[in-house]
C-alpha cells in the first residue's frame, strides 16, 4: 500500500451488505446430524434475511432449495453460489473486508484447518472462487500468504484489534512471526494502531486454540462483552478469572478503561462424554439486530438481556445452536459479514 492510502478494518456493527454462509452437506462432518444442523441454518437464513442479503455457498443448489422450501423468508434476499467446501466454518475461511480509501477490498488469507487439524484444501479456495463469480462487482481482492482466521481477531473500526496469544502466537499458524511482527503486519495491512492481547481464556472442546470470538467481543462505545464463569468448581474458573482481570487492565486508545459486561455461563453440555464449547460470546451482529446463540439453558434469557445492554438500539434474537456446538463451534463461526459497499 502507498503512504497516501488510508486503511481501516471495519467493526462488525457497521452497516452491512450481506452475510455469507456455507451450507452443510453429506461430505462435511455434519453428516451424522445433517437434519438437525440444516434446521439451524434454515433459521439463520430466515432471521438474517429480515435485515439484509444472505449469500449461501454449497456444492448443490437443489439441496438448499429443498431445505428452504417450507421456511418463510424473503427469497429476493437469498443468493446461491455453487462452490464445494470441506466444512462450513466460513468465519475462518471467508474474505476479510478492509476499507482502503473508504472503498472495500477483500483480503484472502491462508486457511490451514486451525493449524493442520482438519482438511482445508477446498475451504482455502472459497474466497478466490467467490470472487471469480463476479457477484462482488468492483471489489478487488488481494491474496496474502499468512494464516489468519476471521474468528481470531476483533476490530472496533477505529484501529483497535483484540485477539488471543494462544491462537495468533501458536506455532501451528505462523511460526516465523512473533507478537511484534504480527502487530507490524496488522499496522501495514489493516491500518491498526492499538493491540489488545488476551493471554488467558479457553473453552473445553474448542478446536481453534482460543479464538477471541468465543471469549470476548468488542462492542460499540468502548464496551467488551466477555464470558464469565462464576462456578469455582468448573474447570474454566481460574483461567476465565485471569482473563477477566486482564480485561480490567486494558485501556482504550484514549487511555480509559473499557466498559466490561460479563455474559452468563451456560451449564456444561456434553456429546459422547466430551464437553462442548457453548459460549454466548459467539453472537453475530447484523443490520439492526444481533443473533445470539442459545442452548436450551436456564441462562439463555439472561444472555439475550445482557447482549442488549451493549446493543440497546438493536433487536436481540436467540437462535438454538445446540447442533452447532456438537462440532465445536457456534453461530458466529458459521457466518461472515460483508460490510457496506461490497455488493453495490
Amino acid at each position: 500500500m502507498s503512504d497516501s492510502t488510508t486503511l481501516r478494518l471495519p467493526a462488525e456493527w457497521e452497516p452491512q451488505d450481506a452475510v455469507l454462509l456455507a451450507w452443510p452437506h453429506e461430505q462435511t462432518d455434519w453428516h451424522p446430524i445433517l437434519d438437525q444442523v440444516t434446521k439451524v441454518y434454515t433459521e439463520l437464513i430466515r432471521q438474517i434475511s429480515r435485515f439484509e442479503i444472505v449469500i449461501v455457498i454449497s456444492p448443490d443448489q437443489q439441496i438448499v432449495r429443498d431445505a428452504l422450501k417450507k421456511s418463510e423468508f424473503d427469497c429476493s434476499r437469498l443468493v446461491h453460489v455453487q462452490i464445494n467446501t470441506n466444512d462450513t466454518w466460513i468465519r475462518d475461511f471467508g474474505p476479510f473486508t478492509l476499507y482502503s480509501n473508504n472503498r472495500p477490498l477483500f483480503l484472502d488469507f491462508t486457511f490451514n484447518g486451525w493449524g493442520l487439524k482438519f482438511p482445508a484444501d477446498k475451504d482455502n479456495q472459497v474466497t478466490q472462487q467467490l470472487h471469480n463469480t463476479g457477484i462482488f462487482r468492483q471489489t478487488p481482492k488481494t491474496s496474502i500468504d499468512l494464516v489468519l482466521e476471521g474468528g481470531s481477531i476483533e476490530a472496533d473500526g477505529c484501529g483497535t484489534i483484540l485477539t488471543t496469544s494462544a491462537c495468533l502466537l501458536n506455532p501451528n499458524r505462523n511460526q516465523h512471526m512473533d507478537k511484534q511482527a504480527l502487530e507490524s503486519f496488522f499496522s501495514q495491512q489493516f491500518g491498526s494502531d492499538h493491540f489488545l492481547w488476551l493471554d488467558h481464556g479457553w473453552l473445553a472442546g474448542d478446536d481453534t486454540d482460543s479464538h477471541i470470538d468465543t471469549l470476548a467481543r468488542l462492542c460499540p462505545d468502548d464496551t467488551i462483552l466477555y464470558v464469565h464463569c462464576n462456578d469455582k468448581e468448573d474447570e474454566h474458573y481460574s483461567e476465565l478469572k485471569k482473563m477477566e482481570q486482564q480485561l480490567q487492565s486494558f485501556k482504550t486508545k484514549k487511555g480509559a478503561p473499557y466498559r466490561l459486561i460479563p455474559l452468563p455461563w451456560p451449564r456444561a453440555s456434553y456429546n459422547d462424554g466430551e464437553r462442548l464449547p457453548a459460549s454466548y460470546a459467539n453472537f453475530l451482529i447484523v443490520n439492526k439486530a444481533v443473533l445470539v446463540p442459545t442452548y436450551n439453558d436456564p441462562a439463555d434469557n439472561l444472555a439475550i438481556e445482557t447482549v442488549s445492554k451493549a446493543f440497546p438500539d438493536r433487536e436481540i434474537i436467540g437462535v438454538d445452536c445446540r447442533p452447532l456446538i456438537k462440532q465445536h463451534g457456534s453461530l458466529h463461526c458459521v457466518t461472515m459479514q460483508l460490510p457496506q459497499g461490497v455488493l453495490s
